[in-house]
Parts: C-alpha cells; structure tokens; sequence
C-alpha cells in the first residue's frame, strides 16, 4: 500500500515547507484539487454533502495545481505528484496538455494526472466551456492529449474537438499515467476504457470495493483486465492496518489522507501539520512497508 498526502484547503506558502518533509518519509505522493474560483453562491447544490454545502469555506486557498507541482518538484527528489482532483473539460485540451507534459520533464517523470468532468456548472460558464458535453469532451480530450504527448506531428477529427497536423514539444520522456475520479457510473466506466487508475471520493470501505469489482469488471468487458490499474481511495472508516488491508485485498494501490488531523484536527499551523506528517509516516506507513 502507497500513501498520498492531501494537501486540500492547505496554505499555499505551507506547502514548500511540508513537500521535501513528505519526500524524506516515505510518502509516495503529494495530491492537490482543483477551483479556479469561489462563487458566493452557486446555482446548483454540492453534490457530495448531504445538505448542498460545500466542505470548504470561503477565501480557502486553491492554487494552481501544476505551477504548484512544476515548483515543488525542484525541492524534492522521489515523491511523485497526483490530483484530487483535476476537472479537465473546464479548460482548453491543448493548454492542460502543455502544462501536464512541462511538469512531467520538470519533475522527471514524477506526475500521474488524475482528471474528473466536475460539478460546478457556474465555474464551467466562466471558464467558457460547455457544462453539458464535459463528459462526452472528456474522452476525446483524453486522446487529443496522448497523442500531444507523444511529441510527434498529429492530427484529431473528432465530435467536439478538430484539428491537422501539428505537434507539441518538448515531450515527456515517458509515458503519462491517467487516473479517472467520480463515483458515477459514466466516470467509473470512463476509468475502466481509457485510463489506469480511478480515484473514490471521501467513501465507505464497503462501497469502495464495491465499485472496485464493477470497474474491474468493465475493465475484463474492455480486455484489459490484464493491464496495470492502480486505485487511489480515501475511506472514512478505515485508519490501521486492518481496514487498509481490507481495501489492499480488493484493488486499492493508494490512500489519500490528511495525516495531520489525526494528532491535530484541522489545523492552520504549518508546524502540527510537519508533526502530523512525520507521526503518520512512523506510525502507519513504517508498519505497512
């Protein structure tokens, strides 16, 4: 089992800080999510609280995830870089493609994109992009930037996005992983056809493997089930080695976790969440490895 640290409603200028300490215990990622901004008020409710609030409140922090990742790559030497995550149809394919590929040679290989169609139709609207296709634009934006990365002269005619031969350098020097989040069955299908490794959202162990076996199951549907498929989970009801073992024996290759806040709760001092980050790796990762 790998372990990857949230860095979720974290303080920018905490994360140099926190990153090269994460590098040197033993965790395998760093992850950041994604809102270009905050509308006061949105027009459609939350859809992972029971009540429609969002889980963050208002003036919390959101950097860019790959300028955050190009800077802290050069500050660490083996952990790797992941999102939680990354919503890909909010943006222009050939810019998330450009900076996806900067990052990977900045950091030597060191990313694994983990892209979902998002929720917010508000940020959709102001980022100029169509909220009711991002799932069927997903896809083809998924092969637009393979076929970016592979630094060669290319072309694409698809439903949503067209273009001649053109190619885009300097190419990463190894192949991009692509991991798929969401908890619909079109995301998990999605996860299943074109990518290689799919992300849970803050979920049950129960309805985590659950939909580990249905996906490896459109997985054996698509012929791939022979082909490498990681899962990165975040259970709200399993913190030892139980309960990771658990979620190991059906699939699970990640968990995604904010370790300070179990020594420190929900903290803003940079100085606990070191502490929290230092205390987990001893205590739980060291025990596992």
């Amino acid at each position: 089992m790998k372990f990857v640290l949230s860095t979720s409603f974290s303080s920018v200028a905490h994360l140099t800080r926190i990153a090269p300490v994460a590098d040197e215990y033993g965790w395998d990622a760093m992850s950041f999510s994604d809102h270009v901004v905050h509308p006061e008020q949105i027009s459609e409710p939350y859809p992972y609280t029971e009540d429609g609030s969002r889980r963050w409140a208002a003036f919390t922090d959101w950097p860019d995830p790959w300028v955050v990742i190009g800077a802290l790559a050069t500050i660490t030497r083996r952990l790797r870089f992941t999102n939680n995550i990354f919503v890909l149809p909010m943006r222009n394919p050939f810019l998330v493609a450009k900076a996806i590929s900067t990052a990977a040679i900045v950091s030597d290989n060191r990313v694994t994109p983990a892209f979902g169609v998002g929720w917010s139709a508000d940020e959709f609207a102001l980022m100029q992009q169509d909220f009711r296709t991002r799932g069927k634009r997903t896809d083809e934006m998924l092969e637009i930037m393979r076929l970016l990365w592979s630094g060669k002269m290319v072309e694409y005619h698809g439903q949503f996005y067209q273009f001649e031969r053109l190619e885009m350098n300097p190419a990463p020097t190894a192949r991009i992983p692509i991991w798929i989040g969401g908890i619909s069955d079109p995301a998990m299908r999605r996860a299943a056809r074109l990518a290689d490794g799919w992300v849970t959202d803050l979920q049950p162990s129960s309805e985590i493997i659950d939909s580990i076996a249905r996906i490896q199951q459109w997985r054996r549907d698509c012929g791939r089930e022979h082909e490498p498929f990681e899962v990165m989970a975040t259970p709200n009801d399993a913190w030892d080695a139980d309960g990771y073992k658990r979620l190991e024996d059906a699939g699970v290759t990640h968990i995604l976790t904010m370790p300070w806040a179990f020594y420190h709760g929900e903290t803003g001092d940079v100085n606990l969440k070191i502490d929290g980050v230092k205390r987990y790796a001893d205590e739980v990762i060291a025990s596992l490895s």
